[in-house]
């Protein structure tokens, strides 16, 4: 019988499992060429809608001179497109091109594929168990009890 684990040991547990994961699928994010803090930023603008660079900034943890030259980057390589804020025509805000849209989107089929692939393995009953362990993550960090 299993004795219970304390949450530190499942919190060191999981906290290994994810890191393992996100590096096993973070391969498939270097075959695009585009850098992880350019794709960071492209994933907020593709699943969160246009930003100012203030915005995005904060969103992603870094200053709004840094995501300036970030955006620049991303603008030269036709990812992203700058465009007038409606209400303000003093602010511009950013959003993924339809190329960066694509490129994301691409992008996270090969991590979904990658982690199938892995899922491939597991037998009928581990793949029930992961699938009730990903709802119980997902209600966690959404702070849903």
């Amino acid at each position: 019988m299993k004795h219970d684990v304390s949450t530190e040991e499942l919190a060191a547990k999981v906290h290994a499992a994810a890191l393992h994961l996100l590096r096993h699928v973070a391969q498939e994010d270097r075959a695009t060429g585009v850098s992880a803090a350019r794709l960071s930023a492209l994933s907020v603008l593709v699943f969160g809608g246009p930003r100012t660079i203030g915005a995005l900034a904060g969103l992603e943890g870094v200053t709004p001179p840094t995501m300036t030259r970030l955006v620049a980057a991303m603008t030269a390589d036709g990812l992203v497109e700058r465009i007038p804020d409606p209400d303000d025509r003093r602010v511009v805000r950013v959003q993924a091109s339809e190329s960066g849209r694509s490129l994301l989107l691409a992008g996270r089929d090969r991590r979904v594929a990658a982690l199938a692939a892995l899922l491939g393995s597991l037998s009928a009953k581990e793949r029930r168990r992961l699938d009730q362990a990903a709802t119980i993550l997902e209600a966690m960090v959404a702070g849903r009890p």
